[in-house]
């Protein structure tokens, strides 16, 4: 199959157009921190011809995929096996100091979503897997087999900020008691029948859950809270941060570390902000972008997407 039918880079010009101003030395270098299968990478390589890239990923099977795919670009490709928190040690294991620009494309990939035995889409039965790399790990149907009610509550409300979070948890632990939860089509019969008949039109019982238990099983947030200032301190000057998001918590996150990076540390009611004071960060998008309804069209995925992005304007004191 070609990978091109598969996948469809997000807002990936908006991306490239971010990134660009950065890119305009000798041997600039970016960081993708979520390579996937390679889409943004393969056109920032292709555009740049003196761009290395350092493509991260956690999924050893999109490594594989993406470093075969960009095979003809040499070693201005660097595959990184990481989760996105280690960041500053890829940088560093690559032999690079500071990078010019660095890509979060966050959530699923097209990979993952497409392949069903991977256990991500409720749509499809699979087993309850969900690991983002699955060579070590817990799944998500050891989380539905070992999780009492009360954490399976808190992280149906915390990461699916799911209203009947209770209501769930308490069907699944019933459930499991009469036979293993393993298929996420059982998982999702399990909720169909917890959801009053009031709400049955009020969207997939299952969505926010299979979100919450992947970004459980992967700890997605944990590990977003420690990458992106790490992606930032590693920015060289001139050099730009670019953060697509895709569901309001990762999205609140990146908004509050930017929001830190921005902000001038003078002390209140100081007349005149010292220069050591001012902020070593400015915001290159006001607010969040989303894609245009056109970009919608063509390519779904693209929908709930929100972008922010800043750049380094001085170095720390």
């Amino acid at each position: 199959m070609d990978l091109r039918d598969i996948h469809t880079p997000v807002l990936l010009e908006r991306c490239i157009e971010l990134l660009a101003p950065a890119l305009g030395g000798d041997s600039p270098v970016v960081v993708d921190a979520t390579l996937g299968m390679g889409g943004h990478t393969e056109a920032l390589l292709e555009r740049f011809p003196a761009l290395t890239v350092i493509g991260l990923d956690r999924d050893t099977d999109a490594l594989r995929i993406a470093s075969e795919r960009l095979a003809r670009f040499g070693d201005r490709l660097r595959p990184v096996h990481t989760v996105y928190d280690g960041i500053a040690g890829a940088i560093e294991e690559c032999g690079f100091a500071r990078v010019d620009g660095i890509l979060f494309d966050l959530g699923v990939s097209s990979l993952q979503l497409d392949v069903a035995d991977r256990g991500f889409a409720y749509a499809q039965d699979a087993p309850l897997d969900m690991r983002m790399d699955q060579s070590g790990g817990v799944t998500a149907a050891a989380v539905l087999a070992t999780y009492g009610e009360g954490d399976l509550r808190r992280i149906f409300e915390r990461y699916g900020e799911e209203k009947l979070a209770g209501r769930y948890a308490r069907a699944i632990i019933q459930a499991r008691g009469q036979e293993p939860i393993e298929r996420s089509g059982q998982l999702v019969e399990i909720l169909q029948k917890a959801t009053p008949a009031a709400l049955k039109n009020a969207g997939h019982p299952a969505k926010r859950v299979f979100q919450a238990l992947r970004i459980e099983v992967n700890a997605e947030l944990a590990a977003l809270e420690t990458a992106l200032p790490a992606a930032l301190d590693a920015l060289a000057v001139g050099g730009r941060l670019v953060v697509m998001s895709y569901q309001s918590l990762e999205d609140r996150l990146v908004k509050r570390v930017l929001a830190q990076a921005v902000r001038s540390t003078a002390p209140a009611g100081l007349p005149v902000e010292l220069p050591e004071h001012a902020p070593q960060f400015r915001l290159v998008v006001k607010g969040a972008e989303m894609a245009s309804d056109d970009e919608k069209l063509r390519n779904p995925r693209a929908t709930p997407v929100r972008l922010r992005a800043a750049e380094r304007v001085k170095d720390a004191a």
